[in-house]
């Protein structure tokens, strides 16, 4: 038995005023931002393995891009796809990145554990298609996949591992364990082995490559608690660890940001100082 409400703790929308509208309005918003972009601004539905949501978008910058940055969007690995998030490319495109955004199977139909096999096979198709460095970062659920990458056990081989320069953890989930004692769980089908093997706070990194854990002040504990819990534990296995309290931002405003090509949380995603702008 547990003492805590653990479905509460994780209640972002329950939490946030006219949540309900959010999926609608970003959908909007996104579609509205593709049909402004330039003849071959954005290349569509790339697929990295079979079945209808293994596919990805590459959103390209003028010119040669400096490297390629990844975005995977959240959604409890139970709802959304890549399509309700393609203007949170244009910071990242502004300062000269090739921004990818792949969709997932989403559970039921797959677990957590194949989740994060297919995000490492869409970043490795992506890496083909993009040369140079690689930064990741991902939102709630998808902050989850990008940690999951850093991992001892990444589905990454050494040569893509090599080209990640950052992740960007925004919101993330890294200690899956409470997960447990939700009712989402009846959807996720976790077991203690399963959540315990995607804890990335239990596992050990692969390297070095920098991390930074992004939240908002204004978040559900829970999350301000799994960014704190990520920092601390990198850190003690010689991981360059940094941990960013973003203001009284929410679990979704926190997002916003990632428009604007001099934010500190665009600088994060690719790569530079959210202070500074030097290189991480």
């Amino acid at each position: 038995m547990t003492l805590r409400d653990w479905d509460d703790a994780f209640a972002n929308m329950a939490h946030v005023e006219n949540s309900h509208a959010l999926p609608d309005f970003w959908a909007n918003r996104a579609a509205a931002w593709r049909e402004a972009l330039p003849q071959g601004g954005i290349t569509r539905d790339i697929a990295y393995g079979e079945g209808p949501r293994r596919m990805l978008d590459i959103i390209r910058p003028e010119g040669t891009p400096k490297g390629l940055a990844v975005f995977v969007h959240g959604g409890y690995w139970m709802r959304l796809e890549k399509s309700h998030w393609s203007d949170l490319a244009k910071g990242a495109q502004a300062q000269g990145w090739a921004v990818c955004i792949p969709s997932y199977t989403l559970a039921p139909q797959a677990r957590i554990t194949e989740m994060t096999a297919e995000i490492g096979a869409a970043i490795t198709v992506a890496a083909g298609l993009v040369e140079g460095p690689i930064c990741l970062a991902g939102h709630s659920a998808g902050g989850h996949l990008v940690t999951r990458m850093l991992c001892a056990d990444s589905p990454l081989d050494t040569g893509v591992r090599a080209r990640i320069r950052h992740t960007l953890s925004i919101s993330g989930l890294h200690d899956l364990r409470p997960l447990l004692h939700t009712a989402m769980n009846d959807i996720l089908h976790l077991d203690p082995d399963e959540a315990r093997a995607e804890s990335a706070v239990l596992q050990r990194p692969f390297g070095t490559s920098p991390l930074t854990c992004w939240v908002g002040g204004g978040e559900r504990p829970e999350f301000i608690r799994q960014a704190h819990l990520m920092d601390l534990m990198w850190q003690g296995l010689d991981v360059p660890t940094r941990l960013h309290i973003d203001g009284m931002h929410n679990h979704f405003t926190i997002l916003d940001g990632l428009k604007d090509p001099d934010a500190p949380i665009t600088r994060a995603f690719i790569g530079k100082s959210p202070q500074t702008g030097d290189k991480i």
